[in-house]
């Protein structure tokens, strides 16, 4: 894993974040600038998540694979469904689901890194 981008992805999810709680606590629906904020932090996991696939088929990479595999899934999954129910509920609560999003990728982008540094 590269450790910029992985902190560059928790600083930018921490930042949709916020942006979607200031866009709830205002009582504000989904909007399309979060939902832009949102694409390019998919984005920027994607490219992660081909960094870590191209180190594992060369053989690098943790002895608890299957749980590097599965935070990295799920971490791709978090943004996708949170702008969807986000889009789909009109009302205050879309960004509030957005902004759970927003908090859970830095958790799982953190946890990533101390499965891939072998830590427990």
């Amino acid at each position: 894993m590269i450790g910029p981008l992985s902190t560059g992805l928790i600083l930018l999810s921490l930042l949709v974040g916020i942006f979607a709680l200031v866009s709830t606590i205002r009582n504000r629906a989904m909007s399309r600038p979060l939902l832009v904020a949102l694409g390019v932090l998919e984005i920027g996991l994607l490219v992660q998540a081909g960094f870590v696939i191209a180190a594992l088929v060369r053989g690098e990479g943790p002895a608890e694979t299957a749980t590097l595999i599965g935070y990295l899934a799920g971490s791709l999954v978090i943004p996708p469904v949170a702008a969807f129910w986000g889009i789909g509920e009109r009302s205050r609560w879309g960004p509030a689901v957005i902004a759970v999003a927003g908090f859970a990728i830095p958790g799982m982008v953190g946890r990533m890194l101390q499965v891939w540094q072998g830590l427990p």
